[in-house]
């Protein structure tokens, strides 16, 4: 699917942006939060970094479900 296609072409350059950043604050907020607690809390970089990257990558795959709701304009 290219930008072309009906559905997403009718979307302008700040609708974009916006939904973009907020996809982008879905992914970053809980990975970093959770490597800052984990390093906090346990004292811990290695494992932070761990758990901060496993909580990446679910949040990434809630964020592919989320920005086919987002980007889609009705």
């Amino acid at each position: 699917m290219s930008l072309t296609d009906d559905k997403l072409s009718n979307l302008s350059i700040r609708d974009i942006v916006l939904k973009g950043t907020i996809i982008a604050l879905i992914v970053a907020i809980p990975s970093l939060s959770t490597f800052v607690l984990v390093w906090v809390i346990l004292d811990d970089l290695l494992l932070g970094v761990i758990s901060g990257a496993f909580v990446h990558f679910i949040a990434m795959g809630f964020s592919l479900k989320i920005s086919k709701k987002l980007l889609v304009k009705k």
